[in-house]
């Protein structure tokens, strides 16, 4: 019998772990009880929302979109020339001397001679603690700003290993919280470069010290440092010395996430 949405859903977020108000929290809602009305399939998620849901949990659209029988129990049947022989040798095998029988095994479990790669092509394999996260299809300006997207298409993942993240001193709670965003513009040069790709936390919706800042201001995105100048104003800040600092008001200033590593490479 074929999964459910809903079903998936559910399935796929037990997998990592997570709960409800963890995916909640990690796809930017405020409310948990969004992801238990898909769970419970009392409401259909939108497009956006499947694409929030499968970056959050680190799996591919399609895990979630298309339609497959639930996982089995692991098969009993033999999936190798080596689970054959011993299934055979468990059966038949006691007048087999000892020596013959650690033959047949070796022999069973080498590879075989052949040119053809076995490869995985749904998608790499993770290695050691690397997960993915989502790389957003957002160009937030470091100039003059840019129109905030209210859903961005989801770019090719990336995976990233956490522990080595915070050993390069870059600090989050949860690796769902963290997403791939683009520089646009020459205003935050040399700390960021035109078309840099962003590490960002979106856990951080508030001002929490200095810093920079993927944030909306009068109705556009940038990426800029920011620093209190009063009660009610931001001092908003270019690393460029070209790029004349601005104040800007604290009420319209609308924090997204907090850009944590310059992911980039210069040529040497």
């Amino acid at each position: 019998m074929n999964e459910s949405l809903s079903q998936r859903i559910k399935r796929l977020r037990k997998a990592t772990g997570m709960s409800q108000a963890q995916l909640a929290d990690a796809c930017g809602w405020k409310s948990q009880s969004r992801v238990g009305n898909y769970e419970a399939g009392t409401r259909e998620p939108t497009l956006a929302d499947i694409a929030s849901i499968a970056a959050a949990l680190g799996v591919d659209q399609s895990e979630l979109l298309l339609s497959s029988p639930p996982p089995e129990t692991p098969s009993t049947q033999p999936r190798s020339t080596a689970d054959l022989v011993k299934q055979m040798l468990a059966k038949s095998g006691k007048n087999i001397p000892e020596e013959a029988r650690k033959r047949l095994l070796a022999a069973a479990e080498e590879p075989a001679t052949t040119n053809v790669i076995a490869a995985e092509f749904q998608r790499p394999g993770l290695v050691g603690d690397e997960v993915w996260i989502a790389h957003y299809d957002v160009r937030a300006a470091m100039g003059g700003g840019e129109m905030a997207h209210d859903f961005p298409e989801m770019l090719k993942d990336v995976r990233v290993s956490p522990s080595h993240l915070r050993e390069l001193g870059v600090e989050f709670d949860e690796h769902y919280h963290l997403k791939l965003v683009t520089g646009w513009g020459q205003s935050m040069e040399p700390t960021i470069k035109h078309r840099d790709p962003l590490i960002v936390n979106v856990h951080i919706r508030e001002f929490v010290g200095d810093g920079i800042y993927l944030f909306v201001w009068d109705d556009l995105l940038y990426i800029k440092r920011l620093q209190v100048a009063d009660e009610e104003h931001f001092e908003m800040i270019s690393d460029n010395p070209r790029h004349k600092d601005r104040l800007i008001r604290r009420d319209m200033t609308y924090i997204q996430a907090r850009v944590l590593l310059v992911w980039n490479a210069h040529l040497v």
